[in-house]
């Protein structure tokens, strides 16, 4: 038997249960992964809390992991038997010991990246990788404002950002974390405790604001970010920390001709070869030193609960790693 952190039904920490699992074999195309290190991601507590509902209960918990293959399934040509791998993927199943899953959904990491470092940034390198290149391909002289600078996801994204030339802003909640933010490429970090994001971000552009805004906030940030917006100005809403944003008029956009995507990262890895490059481009900028990924916390696995109150109660910083 393994060890696993699973929910019987939706409720708070307290519904994350650490208990025996049955993990079994692969089948064709599947591949077995004993984890070394789980990410934790607010996108668990939306599954953990029933935001997200989940297919089945019980259910393991957790979309990102880094470990070694123990044996593969037939037909699998993707990886093998001893290979150290790292995914971020659904469905969920991370928080374990080990797990059965989809072979080509698993990519072999480079021997100079280590497993704590993979699982702390699978999710949100690559869900990076795509906001910054794709989603909007972010130019040298554009002004970005990033919220929750100094989270995990922000400070990917404020490094990555700053890399392409960007002019970066970015939302915190305190002095302290202004500076972390500051020491990871935001130009311009603003305390929004203190003093209204979107007068700041006016006065930082010259009047004319932001031309694309990264909001994983959601409900507490998304009219502000409209008005924080740029003629022609992109927003792009990939998260919802703060809780989904109500129905809206969308003739609010047509103000400044703005554009708004909610876009979702499995989505742009769901083709092998997309998933493949996606990876590709995150582990370059780490191995070039772009992007440094900061491991802040790190828990037991068996103390998931007490992980997931600190992210919600926004008391970390970084990336938090859970270890089996």
């Amino acid at each position: 038997m393994t060890k696993a952190v699973r929910i019987h039904e939706p409720g708070g920490p307290e519904a994350l249960v650490f208990e025996d699992v049955d993990v079994g074999e692969p089948g064709p195309g599947e591949a077995r992964v004993r984890h070394s290190a789980v990410g934790l991601n607010f996108i668990d507590i939306y599954h953990r809390n029933g935001a997200y509902p989940l297919e089945r209960l019980p259910a393991v918990l957790g979309m990102e992991a880094a470990g070694v293959v123990e044996a593969v399934g037939a037909g699998v040509a993707e990886v093998g038997a001893g290979d150290r791998v790292a995914y971020a993927t659904p469905p969920p199943g991370a928080y374990a010991q080990a797990r059965v899953m989809a072979a080509d959904r698993l990519v072999r990491l480079p021997d100079d990246i280590d497993d704590r470092t993979a699982a702390a940034m699978m999710l949100k390198g690559m869900t990076a990788q795509y906001l910054l290149r794709r989603t909007h391909k972010v130019e040298p002289g554009e002004t970005v404002l990033i919220h929750a600078a100094a989270g995990g996801m922000g400070l990917i994204l404020c490094q990555w950002a700053k890399h392409l030339g960007a002019l970066v802003m970015g939302t915190v909640s305190s002095d302290e974390k202004a500076a972390r933010a500051g020491a990871h490429g935001c130009d311009h970090a603003i305390v929004y405790t203190r003093r209204d994001f979107v007068e700041a971000v006016r006065e930082i552009t010259g009047g004319d604001g932001a031309q694309v805004i990264y909001d994983g906030v959601g409900r507490a940030t998304f009219d502000e970010s409209l008005e924080a917006l740029a003629m022609r100005g992109h927003l792009v809403s990939y998260g919802s920390a703060s809780g989904p944003v109500p129905p809206f008029d969308m003739a609010r956009l047509s103000a400044k001709s703005a554009t708004l995507t909610r876009p979702v990262l499995f989505h742009y890895t769901a083709a092998r070869d997309e998933l493949e490059e996606t990876a590709r481009e995150l582990f370059e900028v780490v191995r070039r030193g772009i992007v440094k990924i900061e491991i802040d916390q790190t828990h037991a696995l068996e103390d998931a609960a007490a992980a997931h109150r600190e992210l919600e109660a926004r008391r970390t910083t970084g990336s938090t790693v859970l270890i089996p």
